[in-house]
């Protein structure tokens, strides 16, 4: 099998109310692909936050045999000139995801199960709590409710934009509409400096966040290991490190008991593979994040995933139009499963896209 083309593709379609969570406003949604064509009919999709560099690692790949997916990595990912991270490896992550989506197909088996097939499926979480214009404690409750009322049995929330007084009484009001049974996470998206992180995580460790997210700057090592040490709250990291080198550092010197790879960031799945098994090497839980579609195929290939990060329809409808094989959420389990047909799952509907594309 041989690679014949190499290109992306760019949606974007606004929310129906922006949300803001510890340090970012957000007002559109966006899938950004990159293709792979080959010359035995099987097209590969992968998706990342920025394809920006997919036009330019086109000649590493054209002319390639596709199931190579670490010789081609290696061949993309040359720092000397691309650099190390934020968008050139969110390219490489797209491209590789592709490449990964072809073996898959080509082997007409799901990823899940090429990659590892370790569980059917997995337990779930919506990532919502985000501040709004005019969203208050009462809106809040609400809005987990009505998660709640979907069959959902884990939720998390933002923290990080108002005072720590404010944000602490947010999280007693989700605590307390939620009840105990219901995991709750808390996300500060890189908001705080470790000792306000601490102080925060002291101020509402009694309404038993399962996580702490990003307390800190995603580069800020001693940071978090400080908070690890400090905290009541375990740790959760990793949805901004890249590649297994960063990984690697980001574990031995930070002390996480939770990592958050995104596989659109990091480098793709052939790096997404080598960071599970350091992490699971080191007896780490795993709660990836990013573009489900790909991730619950992740989620349910390796062994120390505990959650996924997961949007339903009711989130965004469009999100499920766009692929020809959306995950589906049990909402009598909690649970929710890869789609048995081969590949990755980020097959896309054109015709509910069209009007959306932007490149």
């Amino acid at each position: 099998m041989k690679i014949t083309n190499v290109y992306s593709e760019s949606y974007r379609w606004p929310k129906e109310k922006p949300i803001q969570n510890g340090k970012h406003t957000f007002t559109h949604n966006e899938l950004n692909l990159a293709i792979i064509e080959t010359d035995e009919g099987i097209t590969g999709y992968g998706s990342s936050y920025n394809v920006d560099y997919v036009e330019y690692l086109k000649p590493f790949l054209v002319g390639e045999n596709p199931l190579c997916v670490e010789r081609l990595w290696e061949k993309m990912y040359v720092p000397k000139f691309l650099g190390k991270r934020s968008i050139s490896t969110r390219s490489i992550s797209a491209l590789d995801i592709a490449l990964w989506d072809i073996r898959s197909k080509a082997a007409n088996i799901p990823l899940y199960q090429l990659l590892g097939g370790y569980r059917e499926a997995v337990p779930c979480y919506i990532a919502g709590g985000y501040y709004g214009e005019g969203k208050g404690i009462v809106e809040l409750q609400k809005e987990m409710e009505e998660y709640l009322s979907w069959g959902i049995k884990n939720v998390k929330m933002k923290v990080g934009v108002l005072s720590m007084k404010e944000d602490a009484a947010r999280v007693k009001a989700v605590r307390d509409v939620i009840g105990e049974d219901v995991r709750l996470m808390v996300d500060a998206n890189c908001a705080y400096r470790s000792y306000e992180a601490i102080e925060l995580s002291k101020r509402i460790a009694e309404y038993h966040p399962y996580w702490f997210e990003e307390p800190v700057m995603s580069d800020d090592y001693e940071g978090m290991f400080e908070f690890a040490a400090k905290s009541p709250i375990p740790l959760a990291t990793g949805e901004n490190e890249y590649t297994c080198y960063g990984f690697r550092d980001l574990i031995d010197r930070s002390r996480p008991a939770i990592l958050n790879p995104d596989a659109g960031s990091l480098g793709g799945i052939t790096e997404f593979m080598k960071i599970a098994a350091y992490a699971h090497s080191k007896n780490i839980a795993l709660s990836p994040h990013g573009q489900q579609q790909i991730h619950i195929q992740l989620d349910c290939a390796v062994p120390d995933v505990v959650m996924a990060e997961f949007y339903p329809p009711q989130y965004d409808a469009k999100i499920y139009d766009a692929f020809v094989h959306p995950i589906r959420f049990d909402a009598k389990t909690g649970m929710v499963s890869p789609n048995q047909a081969p590949g990755t799952g980020l097959d896309i509907n054109r015709d509910v896209l069209q009007n959306f594309r932007v490149k």
